[in-house]
């Protein structure tokens, strides 16, 4: 989708048939910001999510700024009871309840893998293997649950995102529809960067082509893809190797041990920088979804 801008005319409430002559900066801001984000990778890295959750981070620091404006304030007010509103606000919600389903994710990973770390280090002094693999088979149930809680939260984001493009057809202003145009491709790019996200930790390799990349690439196909890359395995899938083979394998325990409290230890770092990327990007989150519901209410 093609760059947009509007018509900085904060006190005037005309329609305009001829395109804005001067786009406002925080316009201008977020389309720089859009356009960080290519089509989407087959593959990920922790690192590279990690920059991506960084870049939608300053996304929307620009998208809060960017429903501050007078101008846009009014045109939600005027056009409060337009379909296109209420599914501009029924996407900031979608958007926060999947970025709290990774946060989750996260955290319950996190704590078992803190455990097992833990009776690791006392098996080293004097414990014994049936209690580290007690624990071994308690991480690895946990891990289907956090699958399970990820795989109904993709499964819900299915069937939505067909109507994300069905907004252009809208008998708007050219002001208006910049305005929708904007918004709307900043819950596709974040739903689909969530996507990736929750692919990633539940262990898979390589996330399955879906409506929400899809439509974040047609709706970038005109921007200059990022020439980011990221060969690193995924740190989940790791840890869930090698504690399978930690199960299944009867001899050399010890050698096994040290290799899984290093994957362990990847892991840990891996989450810590992921839930620093998530919980910045939540809380701007919820500024924008609060901000569209004074403005809405006022």
């Amino acid at each position: 989708m093609a760059a947009s801008s509007l018509n900085q005319k904060s006190h005037n409430h005309v329609r305009s048939t001829s395109l804005p002559s001067k786009p406002h900066p925080v316009i201008l801001q977020c389309n720089e910001h859009l356009s960080r984000f290519g089509a989407s990778e087959a593959t990920l890295s922790s690192s590279l999510l990690s920059l991506k959750l960084n870049n939608l981070r300053d996304l929307h620091d620009s998208i809060e700024k960017l429903v501050q404006l007078p101008l846009i304030q009014e045109a939600l007010v005027r056009e409060h009871h337009e379909k296109w509103v209420n599914e501009l606000l029924d996407g900031s919600l979608r958007v926060l309840d999947t970025c709290s389903s990774a946060k989750d994710a996260l955290l319950h990973t996190k704590e078992c893998t803190r455990e097992l770390q833990s009776i690791i280090r006392r098996r080293r002094g004097g414990g014994n293997d049936v209690e580290l693999a007690t624990e071994v088979k308690k991480f690895l149930t946990s891990r289907k649950v956090v699958r399970k809680a990820i795989f109904k939260c993709l499964e819900n984001l299915k069937g939505v995102s067909a109507n994300k493009l069905s907004l252009s057809d809208t008998n708007k202003d050219y002001q208006t529809m910049t305005l929708v145009s904007l918004l709307t491709e900043g819950e596709v790019v974040t739903l689909s960067i969530f996507e990736s996200l929750l692919n990633f930790i539940s262990g898979s390799t390589q996330s399955k082509p879906s409506s929400w990349s899809f439509v974040s690439k047609l709706m970038h196909s005109k921007r200059v893809a990022s020439a980011q890359g990221g060969e690193d395995e995924n740190e989940f899938a790791k840890v869930d190797s090698a504690l399978q083979f930690f199960i299944f394998n009867t001899t050399s325990k010890s050698n096994n041990t040290i290799d899984l409290q290093n994957k362990l230890g990847k892991l840990e770092s891996c989450i810590q920088d992921l839930e620093e990327g998530l919980e910045s990007l939540f809380r701007r989150l919820i500024k924008i979804r609060v901000a569209f519901l004074n403005i809405l209410n006022s």
